[in-house]
C-alpha cells in the first residue's frame, strides 16, 4: 500500500490514531524506503535486459526475430497468468481489460514488430540511438496525460542520459545516420509505442496492480505478435537449429527472455512506475547499453573503449539528476 492509497489518519505502526508529526514522519520515511527498494529492483531488471542482448545474440541466427519474440512473450503470458491465478485464487477479467490488452498490443506487440522491421533498413547503432529516445517521449506523454511532472532538472537529466547512450553506441557499434528514412520513422514510432505504453500504464496502475497490468498486457502483446510470429516460424527453413546444442541454446534463450527479461522484469518495472513515475523509471533504461558493454567485457571478452566509459559516466549523471529532480514525488494522480 502506498501513502496515496492509505486512508487518512492511518499510520504505519498499525495504530489508526498514530497521526501527527511522528506518524507523518514515519509514513514519509517508509514511503522513501519503498521507492528506494523499487528502484533497486528496476536496476536489477536493467541487468537482465543488458544480459538479454547477449543471450539472444546467437539465437537470432537460428530463428526469425518476430518468431522468437512471439515464443518468449507467449511463455511470459502463460507464466504470468498462472501466477496471477495462484496469487489471487481466481482469474478475473479486469476493469478496463480491453484497454489493457490494447496497451499491451501497443507496447509489446506493435513495438517489437516496428523495431524489427525498422532494423532491416537501419544499422544496429542507429536503431539503438533512436530507441534511446524513449525516455524523452515518455516524459512528453506522461506530462500531457497527467501521470508525471517535469522540471528543468528532470528534463536535463533525461537529455544527459540520452547523450551518454549516444556516446556508448558511437564508440561501440557506431552511429551512421545514413539509413533508409522509412527505417528511422518505424524505429522512432516503436520508441513512441513503448513510451505511450509506459505513460498510459501509469493510469492503469491507479486501479490495478503491476502484476495484473503486466499479465493482461502481455497477453495483448502476444496476440498482436502471433500472426507474424507463427508465419515466420512456419516458413520453410526459417528455424536453423539442428543440433542438440542449438536447441538447448534456443530453449535457454526463450526461457531467460520470456520468464526473466519479459515477465518478471515488466512487473518490477511497473511497480517502480507506480511508485516514482514513468519518466524516472524509463530514464534508468539508459543504463542498459552501458551495462551490456560491461557484461560483454566479462562474458565475451569484448573491449571497453574510453569513450564508452565517458558515456557511462554521463548516463549515471543524467540518471542522478532525474532522480534528484523527482525525489519524494510519486506518480501524479488526478
Amino acid at each position: 500500500m502506498t501513502p496515496a492509497d492509505r486512508p487518512a489518519g492511518v499510520g504505519l505502526s498499525g495504530d489508526p490514531r498514530s497521526g501527527g508529526a511522528g506518524g507523518a514522519a514515519g509514513a514519509a520515511s517508509a514511503a522513501r524506503a519503498e521507492r528506494r527498494l523499487a528502484e533497486i529492483g528496476v536496476l536489477v531488471v536493467m541487468v537482465f535486459w543488458a544480459a538479454n542482448f547477449i543471450v539472444v545474440k546467437d539465437v537470432l541466427r537460428l530463428m526469425p526475430p518476430v518468431g522468437f519474440t512471439f515464443l518468449r512473450y507467449a511463455l511470459a503470458a502463460i507464466a504470468l497468468v498462472l501466477y496471477l491465478r495462484w496469487s489471487e485464487g481466481a482469474l478475473r477479467w479486469p476493469h478496463g481489460g480491453w484497454r489493457i490488452l490494447l496497451l499491451g498490443g501497443l507496447g509489446f506487440g506493435l513495438y517489437q514488430i516496428l523495431w524489427t522491421v525498422g532494423l532491416q533498413t537501419t544499422s544496429a547503432g542507429d536503431s539503438a540511438l533512436l530507441i534511446a529516445a524513449t525516455p524523452v517521449f515518455t516524459a512528453i506523454v506522461a506530462v500531457a496525460i497527467g501521470t508525471d511532472t517535469i522540471t528543468p532538472l528532470k528534463a536535463a537529466g533525461v537529455v544527459a542520459s540520452f547523450i551518454g547512450v549516444a556516446l556508448v553506441i558511437a564508440a561501440g557499434v557506431g552511429i551512421e545516420l545514413s539509413g533508409d528514412p522509412v527505417g528511422f520513422v518505424l524505429t522512432l514510432t516503436a520508441a513512441f509505442c513503448w513510451a505511450a505504453y509506459t505513460a498510459l500504464g501509469a493510469r492503469v496502475l491507479r486501479r490495478h496492480s503491476p502484476l495484473v497490468l503486466t499479465a493482461w498486457a502481455t497477453i495483448g502483446g502476444t496476440i498482436v505478435l502471433a500472426p507474424i510470429g507463427v508465419a515466420q516460424l512456419a516458413a520453410p527453413g526459417a528455424v536453423l537449429a539442428t543440433t542438440t546444442g542449438d536447441w538447448i541454446g534456443v530453449a535457454f534463450a526463450i526461457a531467460f527472455s520470456g520468464l526473466l527479461a519479459a515477465a518478471l522484469a515488466n512487473v518490477v518495472v511497473f511497480h517502480g512506475v507506480r511508485l516514482v513515475g514513468p519518466t524516472r523509471i524509463t530514464t534508468l533504461q539508459a543504463l542498459v547499453p552501458a551495462m551490456a558493454v560491461v557484461l560483454a567485457f566479462f562474458l565475451l571478452a569484448e573491449p571497453i573503449r574510453p569513450v564508452q566509459v565517458l558515456g557511462g559516466v554521463v548516463i549515471v549523471l543524467g540518471v542522478a539528476m532525474t532522480r534528484r529532480a523527482s525525489a519524494g514525488v510519486g506518480v501524479a494522480r488526478r
